[in-house]
């Protein structure tokens, strides 16, 4: 199995890794993202609340990366990192659930 570089908190998951490794281009573009590049990804697939949500931000993700984007379509970012603080809109909607207006 390929060892496949991480985020900057998350790790890969097993079936992001093996959407990564089916080509070995995905998984060259997968390996040039920066660390927070590759941790977005995750972070947003990992959000997923239902299995099927999780299986299409994978399948997305892999088109993504093949028109070379570096970081996940409308994604607002990843409330877990610990070397930033989170923007407002994060911070109330993500962390601490306030409804939206």
């Amino acid at each position: 199995m390929t060892t496949l570089s991480g985020g900057l908190v998350h790790q890969v998951p097993a079936d992001l890794a093996d959407a990564l490794t089916e080509s070995e281009h995905t998984r060259d573009l997968w390996e040039s993202l920066t660390p927070i590049g590759r941790n977005e990804f995750i972070c947003w697939i990992e959000d997923a609340k239902q299995e099927k949500t999780r299986v299409k931000r994978i399948h997305r993700a892999m088109e993504e990366l093949l028109e070379g984007k570096k970081r996940p379509c409308c994604w607002p970012g990843c409330i877990h990192r610990t070397d930033k603080k989170p923007g407002k809109w994060q911070q109330d909607v993500l962390i601490d659930k306030k409804p939206r207006k």
